[in-house]
């Protein structure tokens, strides 16, 4: 019995997602943990709404009822929806409703794979400090991993 191409083609990216989860080295749910905690950590007091130009730049689940949106480049809100919204970690993509330009808390929705999450708080994320200190600790890293051991 023959196997399609496209049958060979999952078989593989299967092999290749198992081999790339198991180098990293740190368990998948630590790396969740540490990624929807470093958000949190840089984001701000909620507010009601943003503005959206009917476009984002992109999207991120952190946790089963968050997520990061990007408005532009340099700018991010993190989302949180209400339940029993809970698979925004396996969406493959979503949409967002919005008002005269904007999306609210409490009155607009994230569409994701056949539901329809209502908003419940929005944050504004000072994405520009993280990308700066997380360049700062790997920089930092850098050094100390290159600085000679004591008694080398």
């Amino acid at each position: 019995m023959s196997c399609s191409r496209s049958c060979l083609r999952g078989a593989w990216l299967l092999v290749a997602a198992a081999l790339l989860a198991s180098c990293s080295g740190i368990p998948l749910r630590q790396r969740e943990a540490a990624e929807r905690s470093r958000f949190e950590a840089y984001a701000g007091k909620p507010v009601d709404h943003f503005t959206w130009l009917t476009r984002y730049q992109g999207w991120e689940p952190i946790s089963p009822d968050q997520l990061v949106v990007w408005t532009d480049i340099n700018q991010a809100y993190l989302i949180k929806v209400f339940h029993p919204c809970t698979n925004l970690m396996f969406a493959r993509r979503i949409g967002l409703t919005s008002t005269a330009d904007s999306v609210y808390a409490h009155f607009d929705f994230v569409h994701s794979e056949g539901w329809r999450c209502m908003i419940s708080t929005i944050q504004p994320v000072d994405y520009l400090r993280m990308r700066h200190d997380l360049r700062e600790q790997h920089e930092a890293k850098k050094k100390d991993q290159a600085a000679p051991k004591a008694g080398e």
